[in-house]
């Protein structure tokens, strides 16, 4: 069996950090200890974040091809088709708010149905059509909070991290120069041992931190891009509003 000149450099780092960690302190393994515990929970919200966000895209792309092929912006809403996502939400929120001001809060989703498809058209106040737009901002931010959701732990790891790190190295080094003194030799075979575990704590600092960093710039683009679809969709919907069911004179004012 031959086996691949790659194996022996994995196999020496793994022995390397093996080695490093078995001779820190107590201190220097509770860190590392936590550095991997915080490492695993930051994989965690990058990968459920991504899944979520790239959900949401999906999602969105399919309602908007949905609304945009019908000529009534409310129309999706009367029919009932339920569709997910922030803009699906934003949509039907801002829409129930609509049918309250035309049909009254109380009334069936079917006579909103019916006079929406009849020939008489239904007009909204601008106070109406003010407090379907407030209605649509409020739950395009709703919907921004819940992306940003874990968002700030993924931040906090890529500050802590390192700076955990650099306080096990500093500490361990403290450590192994206060051995060193205890037992007044000055050989490095003495102190390279503490050095080494007190070095591991900074490497792993640094290998959780660099991932999440990644990660975070990632996550933080695809959820800029989400609230700038959002945003556009609540301004497009408004318009869409007015242009069906205010008057002329009420959208001069």
């Amino acid at each position: 069996m031959i086996l691949s000149p790659m194996c022996f450099p994995l196999a020496s780092v793994a022995t390397t950090v093996v080695y490093a960690f078995t001779t820190s302190d107590g201190f220097g393994k509770t860190i590392v200890l936590l550095l991997l515990l915080g490492s695993v929970l930051a994989w965690s919200v990058m990968l459920t974040k991504m899944r979520e966000f790239n959900q949401a895209m999906s999602d969105g792309r399919r309602f908007l091809s949905a609304y945009r092929r019908e000529a009534n912006p409310l129309m999706l809403f009367s029919q009932k088709r339920i569709y997910n996502g922030p803009l699906a939400r934003i949509y039907q929120q801002a829409c129930q708010a609509v049918a309250g001001e035309l049909v009254g809060p109380n009334d069936a989703p079917e006579l909103f149905a019916a006079r929406l498809a009849g020939n008489r058209p239904l007009r909204l106040t601008s106070v109406d059509y003010t407090n379907a737009c407030k209605v649509a901002e409020r739950t395009m931010v709703d919907q921004s909070v819940q992306l940003e959701a874990n968002m700030s732990f993924l931040a906090t790891t890529v500050t802590a991290a390192p700076f955990l790190g650099l306080l096990g190295t500093v500490w361990g080094v403290m450590d192994a120069f206060r051995a060193m003194a205890q037992t007044g030799s000055v050989l490095l075979s003495e102190v390279a041992p503490g050095i080494s575990g007190a070095l591991l704590t900074t490497v792993v600092g640094l290998l959780v931190a660099l991932p999440s960093l990644v990660g975070y710039n990632l996550l933080n683009g695809r959820m800029q891009q989400l609230g700038l679809e959002m945003e556009n969709f609540s301004d497009e919907f408004t318009h869409d509003l007015a242009r069906h069911f205010l008057d002329a004179q009420q959208q001069e004012k």
